[in-house]
């Protein structure tokens, strides 16, 4: 087990698909969107950071100081996490999270952040889907630093297929990020009958 974890969650979303700013909006447990994702991240990982835009950043309310504002999230999720990797060089590994994902289990995020060295790639997987998060060891830092546009750390398992670690996890939420409000009340209506 890694000794030294950050969680990077990424918050930079324009919500265009949703019509409104979806990390605002408040779910069955009374969290928002945002809300409930750091509560089970930091759940499990102690230094968390969150990666977010300006309008993001304005328009929360009591999440501002664990917040980072990205000055060009705009440009796409793989020049934010290449931000949000800056602030966290000192880690031997990071678990990258996604805010728009509130319903994945506290106990998956102990389980990926477990498995993770400085040297893997931990990705989950349920039903033989892979999902969210992904872990990265400090070994691919350098190189999730470069990323940019919107493909995110998504190229790195591609490249480096010889260091991922599938870990079965018993999680449909690893597969269920909230695009519209469609997804929102499915999600959560799910979601609701499992936990």
């Amino acid at each position: 087990m890694i000794t030294n974890l950050s969680a990077i969650i990424l918050a930079a979303g324009s919500s265009k698909r949703f019509g409104k700013q979806k990390l605002c909006e408040k779910l069955p447990s009374g969290n928002t969107v945002l809300g409930e994702t750091i509560f089970r991240v930091e759940r499990a990982v102690s230094e968390v950071r969150i990666i977010t835009n300006a309008n993001v950043y304005a328009s929360i309310n009591g999440e501002n100081g664990r917040l980072k504002v990205c000055p060009e999230a705009n440009l796409g999720m793989g020049l934010t996490l290449a931000y949000g990797i800056k602030l966290v060089q000192s880690a031997n590994a990071c678990l990258v999270c996604l805010a728009d994902m509130p319903f994945v289990k506290t106990t998956t995020y102990q389980t990926l952040a477990k498995s993770l060295t400085a040297s893997n790639i931990v990705v989950p997987v349920f039903d033989g889907k892979q999902g969210n998060p992904v872990g990265f060891g400090q070994r691919f830092f350098k190189k999730l630093m470069t990323l940019s546009g919107d493909s995110g750390g998504r190229s790195l398992l591609q490249t480096h297929a010889d260091a991922i670690q599938r870990i079965e996890v018993d999680d449909p939420a690893i597969l269920h990020d909230i695009d519209t409000p469609e997804d929102l009340e499915k999600y959560a209506h799910i979601n609701s009958q499992i936990d």
